[in-house]
């Protein structure tokens, strides 16, 4: 098939130059008033509750916790930030944010949803609380919020390319825009408007990716580029072919996003481990389909089209310069929704972990407002300005969302995976996986020129020490330091006395803030 440039494209019979772009903004903006309607209605399910506003009453069927788990892993960086990838590198660069991803899901499934919905915690800290002691709890949450700040930053980078893209707003406002919508109703109704709105964006997510891959096949083909396809494993084993980087974004998210305060939230709402267990099971199974079509769109349009990511970001080009303006309204409202699903977990698990398991504040048991609640609402907005600054200062697609999950996997993972199914390691260990691993990982971010293939923008010290081919394992080495650290220090100096006894008054503590919220509200489907 003869290879045509974007301007060839243009003037080509069956393309569709720059199809109605106010029809486009009007599509896109319907399916967010929608979303919004949704999210705000469902917020009087809360009741001024914050077992309600947290983990839904611990009452969410199969049907919502499956939808959720999938909005929040097929995020923008798993379509926007995988097409540009793919386009560049190869499937296994971009689709591996996907396919990681839906790993993750697939281990917590087999592994991990069971014996943490059983737990009945109200935020992935308290397991740090419950399992070694509060000084573990505080750095943990500290950990995961500045991790889940750059996640949610990720996600407004999309958002705001898409304004600036199609309706000519710039791009700061369309962050600032982006975010003011998803807390809207994220701020009124936490775990119940993200479980309700999660179906709605579910469904165009999905529907878009089969309507996507259908009418690129059918007007240009499936092309694969030699070299850069699902079955060219050299992409996974020769460092040329960028294999280190790929493994690394694979293991990060993998491993590294298990210790996911948005996906564990999802978790604690399943009204039962069995429920909480399908649920991953089923997300694992879309997620992996939806990033695995548009990894093969992104290949497929790049060889045919000649688009590529110096004329923005590569799925934008596709829907805004050649494609029908209804596949490209229901292909943008998903990338949209799925912005906004994965935003508005971070947000919600972010502000509730600040508010619970740093300051401190605890479910109100008796009359009165609930403070909880209303310190997690009020605490949205501090994180909320943070992520916008940084998704203005940061405006990659792809590396927030996987650097955020290089912290999980490097400082958290090993105390949260062994902390599960080892009882000899305490505090000592965890403490000191914690630190080892930040430090290792913050020093190769700064000494490495690239993240993930791209310029690293972020933090980067120039010197002649490290260069660009160390890229990628950087993730693994760090991880490898804090896994290692941590069973060795585990080895040394097991789990104290006073940590064995403060966790069945921290349990007995728990138990009772469950038991006083179990009939709060109805079984949902």
């Amino acid at each position: 098939m003869e290879i045509l440039s974007v301007k060839q494209q243009k003037a080509h019979p069956t393309v569709f130059p720059r199809p109605g772009v106010p029809m486009i903004i009007f599509g896109v903006a319907l399916s967010v008033v929608v979303i919004l309607v949704v999210g705000i209605v469902v917020a009087r399910k809360v009741d001024g509750d914050s077992a309600n506003y947290l983990v839904a009453g611990r009452r969410l069927g199969v049907p919502l916790v499956a939808v959720s788990l999938t909005a929040a892993a097929v995020d923008a960086n798993a379509t926007v930030g995988n097409t540009d990838l793919t386009s560049q590198f190869g499937f296994w660069s971009g689709a591996s944010l996907a396919i990681g991803l839906a790993l993750c899901l697939l281990l917590t499934g087999l592994f991990l949803a069971k014996r943490m919905n059983a737990m009945k915690l109200f935020t992935l800290g308290d397991f740090f609380r419950l399992r070694y002691n509060r000084p573990t709890e505080l750095a943990a949450s500290a950990l995961m919020v500045v991790s889940f700040t750059i996640l949610l930053a990720g996600n407004l980078v999309a958002c705001g390319f898409l304004l600036e893209h199609f309706a000519n707003i710039p791009y700061a406002w369309g962050v600032i825009l982006a975010v003011v919508l998803v807390l809207a109703y994220t701020i009124a109704g936490g775990l119940f408007s993200d479980a309700y709105t999660a179906a709605i964006q579910t469904a165009i997510t999905v529907v878009a990716a089969v309507v996507l891959l259908a009418w690129v096949a059918m007007s240009y083909g499936i092309v694969i580029p030699e070299g850069m396809g699902p079955f060219d494993l050299e992409q996974l084993t020769d460092p040329a072919a960028g294999a280190p980087i790929n493994w690394a974004t694979l293991v990060s998210l993998a491993i590294g996003d298990i210790v996911a305060i948005d996906f564990m939230q999802r978790i604690f709402g399943a009204k039962s481990p069995s429920v909480a267990q399908r649920s991953c099971f089923i997300a694992a199974g879309l997620t992996a389909a939806i990033g695995t079509v548009f990894a093969i769109v992104a290949l497929s349009v790049s060889a045919t089209l000649g688009i590529s990511v110096e004329d923005g970001p590569v799925l934008f080009t596709l829907l805004g310069d050649f494609a029908p303006p209804l596949v490209a309204i229901l292909v943008l409202s998903g990338i949209v929704a799925a912005s906004f699903s994965t935003a508005s977990g971070a947000m919600l698990a972010t502000s509730a972990i600040a508010v619970r398991n740093i300051f401190t504040v605890r479910r109100h048991t008796g009359a009165g407002p609930d403070p909880l609640l209303r310190w997690t609402r009020v605490a949205m907005i501090p994180f909320v300005i943070g992520g916008a600054f940084l998704a203005i200062q940061v405006s990659q697609t792809g590396i927030l969302l996987t650097l955020a999950f290089d912290l999980m996997l490097a400082c958290l993972a090993a105390p949260f995976l062994f902390g599960v199914f080892w009882k000899r390691p305490g505090s000592v260990a965890a403490l000191s996986a914690m630190a080892v691993g930040f430090v290792v990982r913050i020093v190769f971010l700064a000494l490495t020129p690239t993240l993930y293939g791209v310029p690293n923008d972020i933090l980067y010290v120039p010197n002649t020490l490290v260069g660009p081919e160390f890229d990628g394992w950087a993730t693994l080495v760090a991880a490898a330091v804090g896994f290692g650290t941590f069973a060795l220090v585990a080895a040394l100096a097991g789990r104290r006395d006073s940590e064995v006894a403060s966790e069945a008054r921290i349990r007995a503590d728990l138990d009772a803030e469950r038991e006083s919220s179990e009939a709060a509200v109805p079984a949902i489907a």
